[in-house]
């Protein structure tokens, strides 16, 4: 079954995907059981009646019952959970045999389901269907989680156990997945406070549990910014804006009681084509300062103080397990390795970046002089213009792109790519034959197409509405497993397009197309999934988006655009004509893209690794530390400090930002083997490697040997800077 024992760092990051602003005192799993108990229901009369707890029954595997599910029950079932799950580790360590792989290893994998059953729940309210009560309880609840994850991962005699098997005679005989099984959990365990004592484990247990709080009030003071901030417009104020985007700017101004207008949400989905399009450059900059202004208003939502606790807090955390800075300690199991291996890669790229945004901002200065504009670039400005540099060089206008990206054909294609590469085939579900959490999610099972056999579902919940975070984003309810018999996979993508009108076809921009189908390349990763224990089914962050990355590069695959990129009234496909224009435009504007990103990615990095006590409050400590690096007045971070969800809302992507630029040369390098192969992106030889080594096993091989295995070397960094257009600078991809 799927495992639940998370390092507290996943876990919560796993809370915090939207969260409380809400104080919670310090509670232990032992007071909140003891609360339970007070009530007139024993513990196993909690876990056969609520049914957040219960086992999933129905079609395939048993699927979440979300029609049953209810606030009113979360409480009760997170706390009976968790002594449920205690209540196993307790049998785990007072187990009298000598520790062994079944006794210890798989025993723990197997703990923790209805509690995992609980979080599927969680997930969905806290990213998919956010509320005032769902934010209260998990204010409430969040330190008592902590306080649950410490109790495991700082359990003594659990940790013995796991480490005789370590380093005991069984680990020579067990299978290589198996030994990776223990590898992980003896590492997870270790790197998080399993080897402190006394005060110092008191203290990192204490340290966990701030951080939680924090990642919880950080996340929801940016949900209240972009819920809040909410820009509305008038008939008159429309001016370049394609008719798709002003309908759908109508609806989300209806569904907020501002009939007869238009509102710009302060989402990325929304403000990206708005600075995109509108000729009102007042405008531009009122919706470009509410968008990069969130977390950052001097008020009670503000995340600059939070900010500097979490980065205090996480720096003397990783001093109790003896390291330099939280950087070191979080890229000691990654692919990079350390610290510098990342700015190693970074600072290259990012130099060729900023040479690059000199020359996108002298063409746009050079074209708005040549309108008479009378302006000179500002950030607000730059995608306006760009996207006029972008008509003017290759007659390439986004909006005439768009008639062709039809959401429903997209969905199409990408079931197309996974039956090719990955033998999938997909069928939509009848509506109410499964459960859905609203009523515009949809369901499709996922088969293989060689025996018909299930391989799982997949949900799509595809809308943006209010309650559902920004972005885009990928989840699984269960994981693939054979250890306890097979066990199929429940995955969920997730997006932020704009609905349209009742009956119209939405049409999205190529950036959000390229978008889904990399979400989608999660869900394959998911659904190829062919690990035997659940620890396996995990990934390596600099890892694991390369998987997806690479997905985006079928968008323009032959079959694809003859038979999905069609027109959204004449049915006609895409000419070639068209097509050839969106290749030769692929790296236009690769300066702004890269600059943006690696801008946060090298914030993160530099945060991560200098002593708190060396910084001054985070927004001075951003414009400073981006003034050294050289960032153009242009441009700002993709994620400004104040809502970086990614580093301060949770700990999955903290320290490691920077790994979407590290996958990416994994992808760059895979793309160019299926560039050279006789088949292309479609070759069987190099499809079928990309299933066995890159998808199917997870985290079951090593994410560097898995790329050899299908490379036949390692990757070439020199590869993605010719990808981007860049100069490849001297020496580097000679040791290739």
């Amino acid at each position: 079954m799927r495992k639940l024992m998370m390092t507290t760092a996943s876990l919560a990051a796993l809370l915090a995907t939207a969260c409380s602003p809400q104080a919670a005192e310090d509670t232990s799993v032992a007071e909140t059981h003891e609360t339970a108990m007070a009530e007139d229901m024993s513990a196993t009369d909690v876990m056969s009646t609520n049914p957040l707890l219960a086992e999933w029954t129905g079609p395939y595997g048993g699927v979440p019952n979300f029609q049953t599910a209810s606030l009113d029950d979360l409480r009760e079932a997170l706390e009976a959970g968790m002594a449920a799950n205690l209540a196993e580790i307790d049998a785990i360590v007072n187990n009298p045999e000598a520790p062994t792989f079944e006794n210890t290893i798989v025993a723990m994998e197997r703990a923790g389901d209805p509690l995992g059953r609980v979080f599927s729940y969680w997930g969905i309210w806290s990213a998919n269907m956010s509320s005032p009560e769902f934010r209260a309880i998990q204010g409430e609840m969040i330190p008592a989680l902590s306080a649950y994850q410490s109790q495991i991962t700082q359990n003594e005699a659990l940790f013995e156990r796991i480490r005789a098997v370590y380093e005991g005679e069984e680990m020579a005989t067990l299978r290589p997945d198996q030994q990776r099984v223990v590898q992980l959990t003896y590492d997870g365990f270790a790197r998080n406070g399993a080897t402190l004592e006394g005060e110092a484990a008191e203290r990192y247990a204490a340290i966990n549990q701030r951080l939680a709080e924090l990642h919880t009030t950080f996340s929801n003071n940016v949900l209240h910014d972009e819920e809040n901030y909410v820009t509305y417009l008038s008939a008159d104020q429309l001016s370049g804006l394609p008719e798709g985007f002003v309908q759908a700017s109508a609806a989300a101004a209806a569904s907020r009681g501002r009939e007869g207008e238009y509102a710009i949400t302060n989402t990325r989905s929304s403000m990206d084509p708005f600075l995109t399009f509108s000729d009102e450059r007042d405008l531009r900059e009122t919706v470009w300062r509410n968008y990069y202004s969130r977390g950052d208003n001097g008020d009670e939502y503000d995340n600059n103080a939070i900010i500097t606790e979490i980065l205090t807090l996480r720096d003397e955390r990783v001093g109790l397990l003896g390291y330099d800075n939280y950087a070191s300690w979080r890229l000691e199991d990654r692919m990079a390795g350390n610290p510098q291996n990342a700015m190693d890669l970074m600072v290259p790229v990012w130099q060729a970046a900023v040479g690059r945004i000199e020359e996108e901002v002298a063409d746009m200065q050079a074209l708005a002089d040549a309108r008479g504009d009378g302006i000179t670039i500002a950030p607000w400005d730059y995608r306006y213009y760009a996207e006029k540099v972008r008509q003017d060089r290759y007659a390439l206008d986004s909006d005439e792109v768009k008639q062709y990206l039809q959401l429903d054909n997209l969905r199409e294609a990408m079931f197309y790519v996974a039956g090719e590469l990955f033998g999938f085939e997909f069928r939509e579900l009848p509506e109410g034959e499964v459960s859905v959490w609203h009523p515009t999610v949809r369901v499709w099972e996922v088969t293989a197409r060689d025996s018909g056999e299930n391989v799982g579902l997949w949900y799509l919940d595809p809308f943006a509405r209010q309650g559902k975070r920004s972005g885009a984003w990928a989840n699984s309810f269960r994981s693939h497993t054979t250890f306890d018999g097979e066990q199929n996979v429940l995955a969920t993508n997730n997006s932020n397009f704009i609905e349209g009108a009742p009956g119209e076809p939405v049409l999205v921009s190529w950036d959000d197309a390229e978008t889904f189908f990399h979400e989608f390349g999660h869900a394959l990763h998911y659904l190829s999934s062919n690990v035997a224990y659940p620890t396996l089914n995990g990934g390596v962050r600099d890892y694991t988006e390369f998987q997806s990355q690479l997905l985006e590069r079928w968008l323009l695959t032959d079959p694809v655009i003859e038979n999905y990129l069609v027109h959204v009234e004449t049915g006609e496909p895409i000419p070639a004509e068209l097509v050839e224009r969106i290749r030769a435009a692929a790296n236009f504007n690769q300066g702004f893209s890269t600059g943006e990103y690696l801008a946060s990615a090298l914030m993160d990095m530099v945060y991560h690794t200098t002593e708190p006590s060396e910084m001054s409050d985070p927004d001075t400590f951003e414009r400073e530390t981006l003034a050294e690096l050289g960032m153009p007045d242009e441009i700002v971070m993709r994620h400004r400090s104040p809502h970086f969800g990614h580093v301060f809302s949770g700990e999955g992507y903290s320290a490691g930002y920077y790994g979407y630029m590290w996958a990416d040369v994994l992808t760059s390098d895979a793309a160019e083997a299926f560039e050279q192969a006789p088949g292309g992106y479609y070759d069987p030889e190099v499809a079928g490697r990309l299933v066995d080594y890159l998808f199917a096993p997870r985290n079951a091989i090593d994410p560097a040997v898995a790329y050899r295995e299908f490379r036949g070397r390692d990757a070439d960094p020199a590869a993605l800077m010719r990808d981007r257009g860049f100069p490849v600078p001297e020496g580097m991809g000679d040791s290739e």
